[in-house]
């Protein structure tokens, strides 16, 4: 019998002698961040401005000791805007490089395939840029989260502003997948319900070119022709600028209709364009960076601008407050334990330079305040900026969780 106690007493002092380290070890490792954007291609500057709004977080939060003590270390990789690409990525994140949590996305079309999947990763991803309601609506899952506006309540405002204007026969151009037609269908919702006398002109007199289209002309001429009294542009970066550059020139802009562009007011589209952007123009963004003058919204604006020497797109923004959130999380839990992290997510509120955000519990959808403005220039700024501004608030343009579509899965 002591022989036997013996031998127990020995291996339990070789299992601490093995597990005690271990546990000190993984208490002190770096906390591991895998962000997936659009690195490459028309929309990699949305790609190189989250790198750089992450980096900044990054470094911020490291210099005042990291998240329970342990520093953060971000991994990278580009989606390049296709499903398949971008869950193959997401996967190597989750499996191979064992990330915390995962951060990211630009296309609604990679949105809806990767969401589902996460349910195999077991792992949270804070989405910060695709806008489709589905991910937080008839897709939603426990592990998809999204802090930054999403298209329902981005074309809500628009339909506000819409409604203002003497414009009663509208028409769209938009990117031919999820975006494109979603943002087109929730305008008409939208406007309808506020301005019942309104007309949508027929599919044949609407357009919707292919992501890959460098020419224009021929949507453009198709719009014109149309006839409306307004135009719904859903296009966004490097589509967006090019059909600026070549409706300018046609005299697009010189027409006797109104035009609305939803993500018109990202950081990479006017920097990119200029003086080419023409002025008067409504034009809608998820962050603006004069929107508020929040000691936060001020220290984040002149921090990214001395840094980067531009200022902070939304997209700049939407991965920097990703890592705070993450932040807020860990910091709520106590642990980086992802369920736990989780449940931290729902229902979390903080602030960020765009304001205060609120996580719904319910579908993971942040309310957060959507920022339309007529583009105008400004000799202060290198940029055209946004002025007049309208800020909607976020809980007066998010639809109630019973109309999303959401049933939320364990």
């Amino acid at each position: 019998m002591k022989r036997l106690r013996g031998a127990l007493c020995a291996a339990v002092l070789v299992i601490l002698a093995i597990s005690l380290p271990a546990s000190a070890a993984a208490a002190t490792a770096p906390i591991k961040l895998g962000f997936v954007y659009i690195m490459s291609g028309p929309f990699a500057t949305y790609g190189q401005f989250a790198k750089q709004g992450a980096e900044m977080a990054i470094d911020e939060i490291n210099r005042e000791g990291g998240i329970l003590g342990r520093q953060l270390e971000a991994r990278f990789e580009d989606s390049t805007g296709k499903p398949d690409v971008g869950i193959r990525v997401f996967r190597k994140l989750v499996f191979q490089e064992a990330v915390d949590c995962l951060i990211g996305l630009d296309s609604s079309g990679v949105a809806n395939a990767v969401v589902p999947a996460l349910l195999q990763m077991k792992t949270p991803l804070i989405i910060t840029h695709a806008a489709t309601p589905d991910v937080t609506g008839s897709l939603c899952n426990r592990y998809a989260f999204r802090i930054s506006l999403n298209l329902d309540q981005n074309v809500k405002a628009a339909a506000l502003i819409a409604a203002e204007t003497k414009a009663d026969t509208w028409t769209t151009i938009g990117p031919d997948y999820a975006f494109g037609h979603q943002s087109w269908e929730y305008f008409q919702k939208y406007l309808k319900q506020i301005k019942p006398a309104v007309r949508f002109l027929p599919e044949a007199q609407t357009a919707f070119p292919p992501a890959k289209t460098t020419d224009f002309s021929a949507y453009i001429t198709k719009l014109m022709q149309a006839k409306p009294q307004g135009v719904l542009i859903s296009l966004w970066g490097g589509n967006l600028i090019d059909f600026v550059r070549q409706a300018d020139q046609m005299g697009f802009f010189s027409g006797d209709f109104e035009v609305l562009m939803t993500l018109g007011g990202a950081v990479e589209v006017l920097d990119a364009l200029r003086d080419k952007m023409p002025k008067g123009i409504w034009v809608g963004t998820r962050y603006w960076f004069l929107a508020n003058d929040t000691d936060r919204n001020q220290r984040f604006r002149n921090d990214y601008y001395n840094r980067y020497g531009q200022y902070p797109s939304y997209n700049a923004h939407g991965a920097y407050g990703a890592v705070y959130s993450y932040k807020a999380a860990v910091e709520k839990a106590a642990t980086v334990d992802k369920e736990a992290v989780i449940t931290a997510l729902e229902g979390l509120s903080l602030e960020l330079p765009v304001g205060l955000i609120t996580i719904r519990a319910e579908d993971h959808q942040a309310l957060t305040d959507a920022c339309w403005g007529k583009t105008s220039a400004d000799p202060a700024y290198p940029i055209p900026i946004l002025k007049p501004l309208r800020v909607f608030p976020g809980a007066e343009i998010t639809p109630p969780v019973t109309e999303t579509g959401c049933q939320m899965t364990p």
